[in-house]
């Protein structure tokens, strides 16, 4: 239609996971869906806390990599939350949670899991005390909650008090949603980067913070040519 620019906006880019190749005759998808992207005919894209940072790096084209925590660590802030302590369910997270523990001012806390050995258990060694602390676990997304689930039972078991959960992506497939129910989470707030259904909805144990206003400034200093770095500021550190 002879547009002069197209601007992709992706909340959640979904092959973020695929970004390397870990086993034999295995695409990197997210490089593929990068690629179409562009081909298509975009000039720009818009998108918020990809799994793997360095994606943007697949793009020939501007990526404006924005921040859940722009939104979230502000909800937090309000709620006051004594005595908090910040997790990272895996190695994986640490930045995440390191940004949210600097803003928060709270202590930072990392589970490492491993599996000693083939079919036996992963372990989830805590590095940190979090013995009669809150907890903000904190993670880009949940996707079956198994691994989200495991680290709050390893932290109450671990002598945590209240575990509240924070969360850009809510993929929630299969029984995510009654994990986190049978689970020891006080709420997992979640943003709406991902329309949740109706049964998700339902969860007691599920709050929603929109993430609208956050990427309606965006789009608007895009179209404007305006500078979008002060949006995502608020991740550094």
């Amino acid at each position: 239609a002879s547009a002069k620019r197209i601007t992709a906006v992706i909340p959640y880019f979904g092959y973020a996971r695929q970004d390397r190749k870990d086993q034999p005759r295995v695409s990197i998808t997210a490089k593929l869906v990068a690629n179409l992207i562009t081909t298509a005919g975009a000039d720009r894209v818009i998108t918020m806390d990809l799994h793997a940072p360095q994606i943007q790096g697949f793009f020939d084209i501007p990526v404006d990599h924005l921040y859940s925590s722009a939104v979230l660590v502000p909800f937090f802030i309000e709620r006051k939350i004594p005595d908090l302590t910040v997790v990272s369910p895996d190695v994986g997270g640490i930045k995440m949670a390191r940004a949210f523990a600097k803003r928060l001012e709270a202590d930072l806390v990392v589970i490492d899991k491993r599996r000693p050995s083939q079919n036996v258990a992963e372990v989830m060694n805590i590095i940190g005390s979090v013995q009669n602390r809150n907890i903000l676990l904190v993670d880009d997304l949940i996707d079956t909650a198994g691994t989200f689930c495991n680290a709050i039972a390893a932290l109450k078991k671990a002598g945590a008090k209240e575990i509240f959960g924070a969360c850009t992506h809510p993929i929630l497939s299969g029984e995510a949603v009654d994990r986190l129910e049978e689970s020891d989470v006080s709420t997992v707030f979640v943003t709406d980067s991902i329309k949740l259904n109706h049964n998700n909805k339902q969860s007691e144990k599920i709050g929603v913070l929109s993430v609208a206003q956050l990427f309606a400034k965006a789009i608007t200093r895009a179209h404007a040519n305006e500078s979008i770095s002060s949006l995502f500021d608020v991740d550094k550190g």
